[in-house]
C-alpha cells in the first residue's frame, strides 16, 4: 500500500511532482529505490531539478482552425534564446498550442492534462526537459471562439510577441482583423475604448497629471485645465480605437473601423517573458558555474 509518508519522502529524495511520485510507487509495489529509478527513466526526476531554473526565453505562438472561428495563443518558456530558435523547440510548442486548440483546456493545468500525439502535455514537457536539459513550463494561453464573427492573429519578432483579435461585421474581417492585430503588437493598447477604462484608474491618472502640472509651477486653476487635455492623449494612448492607425496615421482605428463596417470585439496580446525574472549571469559566468560542479 503506497502511503502519504511515502509519497512525501519520495517527492523530497526526487523533487518529482505528487502523482508522479505516487505512480512510481504504485507500478514499482511501493519499492522506493525501484520508484527512484522508475522516475529517472522516465526524465521525470530529472526535470523536476531543473524547475527551480529561470525560464524567461522561449516563444509565443498562435493557431486558428480553418474559417477564422476559433483561434489560440499560447506562450511557452524555456531557459535559453539558443533553445527557444530551435526547430525542435519551435515545434514542441506548436504540438501544445494544437493540444489547446482541439481540447479547448479554461486552465493552464486542464491544458497540462491534455492529450497530444496520445501523451498528456505535462508529459511532453517533462520529456522535453529531460532530452534537452533545460526548464520549460507552459506559462500561459487565452482561447478565443466565435459563432458570427471572425478571429485573426499576428506574430511578430519571430514569437516574441503574439495577438489575437475577434471581430464582428464587414465583408473583408480576416483581412481587416490581421491589420488591427499587427496594430496591437506595435501600439500595445490596454483597451478597445475609453468606455473600458474603469472610473477609478481615469480619477487616478487625473491626480497624477494634476500633480505633474503643479509641480511644473502652474497655478492649481491652470493645472486642473491642464488635466483635461492631458488625460485625452492618455486615452489615445491606452484605447486602440483612439490611436493613430499605423497604416494611414491621419485617421483613427476607429475611424479605419467605420470605414470597413466592422467592430473589434476583444485582443489578447502577449509579449514573450513580459514580467518574469531575467537571467542576469553571462555565458562566461555560466561556463565557470559549471567547472565548480
Amino acid at each position: 500500500m503506497v502511503t502519504a509518508a511515502m509519497v512525501k519522502e519520495l517527492r523530497e529524495r526526487t523533487g518529482a511532482g505528487m502523482m508522479d511520485c505516487k505512480k512510481a510507487l504504485a507500478e514499482n509495489d511501493g519499492d522506493m529505490e525501484k520508484a527512484i529509478e522508475f522516475l529517472r527513466e522516465k526524465g521525470l526526476a530529472a526535470a523536476a531539478k531543473k524547475a527551480g531554473r529561470i525560464a524567461a526565453e522561449g516563444l509565443v505562438v498562435a493557431k486558428i482552425e480553418p474559417g477564422n472561428k476559433k483561434a489560440v495563443i499560447v506562450e511557452v518558456n524555456c531557459e535559453t534564446d539558443f533553445v527557444a530558435k530551435t526547430d525542435e523547440f519551435k515545434a514542441f510548442v506548436d504540438q501544445i498550442a494544437t493540444a489547446a486548440l482541439l481540447n479547448s483546456p479554461a486552465t493552464v493545468d486542464e491544458l497540462l492534462e491534455a492529450k497530444v500525439d496520445g501523451i498528456s502535455v505535462n508529459q511532453l514537457v517533462n520529456e522535453k526537459i529531460a532530452k534537452i536539459g533545460e526548464n520549460m513550463s507552459v506559462r500561459r494561453f487565452e482561447l478565443f471562439t466565435t459563432a458570427d464573427g471572425a478571429v485573426e492573429s499576428y506574430i511578430h519578432g519571430a514569437g516574441r510577441i503574439g495577438v489575437l483579435v475577434e471581430i464582428t461585421g464587414g465583408t473583408n474581417g480576416t483581412e481587416v482583423a490581421k491589420d488591427i492585430a499587427m496594430q496591437v503588437a506595435a501600439a500595445k493598447p490596454e483597451y478597445i475604448s475609453r468606455e473600458q477604462v474603469a472610473a477609478e484608474t481615469v480619477e487616478k491618472e487625473k491626480e497624477i497629471l494634476k500633480v505633474q502640472a503643479i509641480n511644473e509651477g502652474k497655478p492649481a486653476e491652470i493645472a486642473e485645465k491642464m488635466v483635461n487635455g492631458r488625460i485625452e492623449k492618455f486615452f489615445k494612448e491606452i484605447c486602440l480605437i483612439e490611436q493613430p492607425y499605423i497604416k494611414d496615421t491621419d485617421i483613427t482605428v476607429k475611424k479605419m473601423l467605420e470605414q470597413n463596417q466592422i467592430q473589434v470585439v476583444r485582443f489578447a496580446r502577449y509579449e514573450m517573458g513580459e514580467g518574469l525574472q531575467k537571467r542576469d549571469n553571462d555565458f562566461a559566468a555560466e561556463v565557470e558555474a559549471m567547472k565548480k560542479c
